[in-house]
């Protein structure tokens, strides 16, 4: 079968290459550049627990001196803290690290990688796609028609992917503006992120409302300042005197020595693709949507679309359409996304409006501090992780189903447990490799060696229904996981997301939830929305060989 054709080599594209890779998948990814990129510490990404532990696990290199994981964080405004935390095990930091330094990590991945193939200087001018495939076409020094059995655009906010497949691309331009330096300079927070807004200094100009201060590794700090708007030019004389000010208001009236490394201007946008799918052809990262007002990270949600994706491809790949599966993709993704999107935008005109009645009711502007935090943190609906909740692949209402601490829909805990060949590993561990994840919560069972239980108690019985399921999957046993009573089964999707808990062991029961979350049985061909839109809209947009 033909490979995946990825049209894009930012970090979502590569870690989708990644993540087809880990399932035996091959891949070709279409790069427009030369394969390098041009280091930028201003230009940096914040990731949550969860994906930063996604891109180890698909590069298997640490993040830790790559990035740097902050030690606490807080708000200030004008000269009083109003908000702070210190993270520690039970509250894990934020991830902070330059794009191109990711992009690094993922691209050394990959050179040793032999199902994925990269292809510099390729530029995307043409899609075509019929019911067995589509082709692309390719124009630089190297020219040519590329064969694929689907095709992803990760190829950004201008996507050529999008253009092609006639797909609009609505909502609203230049939401925020911000001006940002990266230099090397002590503050008195060491590693400590820092939101300051109304800062004591200033009464008006570019920095007057707010300053974020997010440390990296070596001693090197990214500054943004919120602009006003509209689209004053941000001269170099302009910037400079805003990094001498800022040192010296955090530094006690003196300006610190520093060294001024990078610079530029951030401009925001919020805007989300009407389809994420037609046919054949996908989008993912910011060719499918932007974000990023008060805190929200494009690229953290870019890393969470080549996961949900990867998985639902490779069954695809490896065992034929799955219509139901792949619609699931925009199903999912676009509703957290939308989620996310009006959760800014209705924040937003509280947050940055400082004017009305709302402004002087007590406690409003340690509210909007706190709605900030968790922008820039990863909680509440500007931060925390989405659940699919309401996902196609969500089985009907089941007999033996039981609460657990995590919902369906929601990512689950990262709890340590026994795999098959009896050693220890972590959940998060086994995620990815495109088999479904059964954990049966087994109090006491880490003390005995796996050959002493697993021929006892309820272990058969959940044994011989595992190997009955329509979809590969593998057995786990947990000792315990939040909320759950013990022979709780838990069904996990390879993207580590709940599709139910179970009272036991229920065969039945498992495998309908297992059915469910994999579109149908596998092997079954059902004719879905996507593959209708791939008859009315194949070819859309694209030229003629």
């Amino acid at each position: 079968m033909d490979p995946v054709i990825i049209v894009g080599a930012g970090p979502v594209g590569l870690t989708l290459a990644l993540a087809l890779a880990r399932q035996e998948v091959p891949s070709i990814v279409l790069d427009e550049g030369p394969g390098k990129d041009e280091p930028r510490l201003a230009r940096t990404v914040v990731l949550r627990e969860d994906t930063t532990a996604l891109v180890e696990r698909l590069t298997g290199a640490s993040l830790a001196g790559a990035g740097i994981r902050w030690s606490g964080w807080r708000a200030m405004r004008r000269k009083q803290v109003t908000r702070e935390i210190v993270f520690g095990d039970g509250d894990p930091a934020p991830l902070h690290i330059a794009q191109h330094v990711l992009t690094g990590v993922l691209r050394t991945a990959l050179a040793d990688e032999p199902l994925v193939r990269i292809a510099v200087d390729s530029r995307l001018d043409t899609v075509e796609q019929e019911s067995s495939g589509v082709s692309a076409h390719t124009r630089g020094p190297g020219g040519t028609w590329w064969r694929g059995s689907y095709l992803v655009g990760c190829d950004g906010p201008r996507s050529t992917v999008r253009k092609l497949q006639d797909i609009r691309f609505p909502g609203r331009t230049a939401v925020e503006r911000h001006a940002v330096a990266a230099l090397r300079t002590e503050l008195p927070w060491e590693d400590e992120a820092l939101l300051h807004r109304a800062p004591p200094w200033r009464t008006s100009g570019p920095s007057a409302g707010e300053i974020l201060g997010r440390p990296l590794p070596d001693g090197v700090w990214r500054l943004d300042w919120l602009l006003p708007p509209g689209n004053d030019l941000v001269t170099p004389d302009l910037l400079v005197a805003r990094v001498r000010e800022t040192l010296a208001g955090w530094s006690g009236g003196s300006t610190p020595a520093y060294e001024l490394l990078d610079t530029g201007v951030h401009t925001v946008h919020h805007r989300l693709a009407r389809r994420w799918r037609v046919g054949r052809v996908f989008l993912a990262g910011d060719a499918a949507r932007l974000l990023g007002a008060l805190g929200a990270q494009g690229l953290d949600e870019g890393l969470r679309d080549a996961d949900n994706l990867a998985w639902k491809l490779a069954l695809a790949w490896h065992h034929g359409p799955r219509e139901a599966l792949l619609d699931s993709y925009q199903t999912e993704r676009r509703a957290v996304v939308a989620a996310r999107l009006r959760a800014a935008d209705q924040a937003l005109p509280l947050v940055r409006g400082g004017k009305g009645i709302r402004a002087y009711v007590p406690g409003a502007a340690r509210g909007h501090d706190a709605l900030l935090t968790d922008g820039h943190v990863g909680r509440g609906a500007l931060g925390a992780p989405g659940t699919y909740a309401d996902s196609p692949l969500s089985p009907r209402r089941l007999e033996g189903e039981t609460p657990v601490d995590t919902p369906a829909g929601a990512p689950v805990e990262d709890v340590r447990v026994t795999a098959e060949d009896g050693s220890f590993v972590r959940l998060r561990d086994r995620l990815g490799r495109g088999a479904l994840l059964v954990v049966l919560v087994a109090p006491g069972t880490g003390v005995w060696e796996r050959k002493h239980w697993v021929g006892a108690g309820v272990m058969p019985r959940l044994a011989a229904a595992v190997t009955s399921l329509p979809s590969p999957a593998e057995l786990l046993v947990a000792e315990s996981y939040p909320g759950a009573a013990a022979h709780t089964v838990l069904l996990v999707r390879p993207d580590g997301h709940l599709v139910t808990a179970l009272s036991g062991v229920r065969p039945d029961d498992l495998h309908t939830a297992a059915e469910a979350a994999v579109g149908g049985a596998v092997g079954a061909e059902t004719t879905g929305q996507g593959e209708a839109e791939a008859r009315s809209e194949a070819g859309a947009g694209a030229g003629a060989k």
